[in-house]
């Protein structure tokens, strides 16, 4: 098959694209021209203004085209004008963040507690502004394909439902590995290489659940959506299929460096500030991935030990270029533990 992949060169995509070329398949890799890419086709655009390149992507002539990087209704409006018609199937990577639980969890969206686990068929959010504007504009200097207006609700709803582009959504989790630039274990490596003897935690914070995947699995399953007709026209969650609590997380982490020390969860009102959440922690953020296992035969290729080993050792040798102090108020937390 001829694979299009567009905005592949960074966290994920550049698992994706190995994984396909392993299977036989020819890639060409959409992107800026600011990431070398080797062993694959090149299309130097800018997914912002993804019309201009509207002659050389169809020159190419995909099979299937992969987003890696869409995130607004203006850039999926701009998608759909490029391929429709043209292109027999299109996957798009999407988030978790789209159910309403997500609103919830950060007090967006009015109403109840989302029952669990979150399916493809789980309420989304009505509200398409889910993250603060501040937040989104630091976003954007980790993520710069990420548009002011990010809402992946109104992504799904543009793509979906255009029978001359049937197209595939993934619904994302936290994702973590090799290449990650949001440093999801940092925290807890930081303490522990500076030799703290016990990590505090927040109790609610301690106790929450949200899906996870190593990033090698969630290449595998893009790669799987992207090859597989029957995915065409459907929704699939990627998760692990056991989601821990934060607590029992960082327990897995700190098994995994060899860490000897202590747990504490402390009262939420008795936690320095650093570690409080403004979160409704009650509702949580689990999600089922029974669908794209029994539809596509997903399972993940890389277990879960070996994932935080390669984990772990990136990020021994890549620590974040800037680090927020405010993060390590050690003496708040050994006042607290004390």
């Amino acid at each position: 098959m001829r694979i299009l992949l567009i905005g592949a060169t960074g966290f994920i995509g550049s698992y994706v694209t190995p994984e396909l070329q392993s299977l036989g398949h020819h890639v060409c890799v959409f992107h800026r021209g600011k990431t070398s890419v080797s062993n694959a086709e090149e299309i130097i655009g800018d997914r912002k203004r993804l019309g201009e390149s509207t002659g050389d992507v169809r020159r190419f002539a995909p099979d299937v085209v992969v987003d890696m990087v869409l995130s607004s209704k203006d850039q999926a409006e701009q998608f759909m004008n490029v391929f429709h018609g043209f292109v027999g199937r299109a996957v798009v990577l999407s988030s978790m963040d789209v159910y309403r639980a997500a609103g919830i969890l950060h007090g967006t969206e009015p109403g109840p507690l989302q029952a669990l686990p979150l399916t493809e068929m789980s309420e989304v959010r009505r509200n398409p502004q889910l993250y603060p504007v501040a937040s989104v504009k630091a976003l954007q200097n980790v993520f710069q394909w990420l548009d002011d207006e990010y809402d992946k609700v109104s992504v799904e709803q543009t793509v979906q439902n255009d029978a001359a582009l049937p197209a595939t959504i993934l619904r994302l989790p936290m994702v973590y590995g090799p290449g990650d630039r949001l440093h999801r274990l940092y925290p807890i490596l930081k303490r522990i290489a500076d030799g703290r003897s016990t990590l505090p935690f927040a109790s609610d914070a301690a106790a929450w659940r949200g899906s996870r995947g190593y990033v090698e699995n969630v290449a595998h399953a893009i790669a799987l959506a992207a090859t597989l007709n029957q995915a065409a026209g459907r929704v699939y969650n990627i998760a692990e299929p056991t989601t821990f609590t934060e607590l029992e997380w960082a327990r897995l982490v700190a098994k995994a460096a060899r860490w000897q020390g202590d747990f504490v969860a402390l009262p939420a009102e008795r936690a320095p500030g650093h570690l409080r959440s403004e979160n409704n922690l009650a509702q949580h953020w689990l999600a089922d991935s029974q669908r794209i296992r029994e539809e596509l035969g997903y399972a993940e290729v890389i277990p879960l030990d070996e994932g935080l080993r390669r984990t772990i050792a990136w990020e021994s040798q890549n620590p974040p270029a800037q680090v927020d102090s405010r993060q390590f108020d050690y003496d708040a937390e050994d006042k607290a533990l004390s």
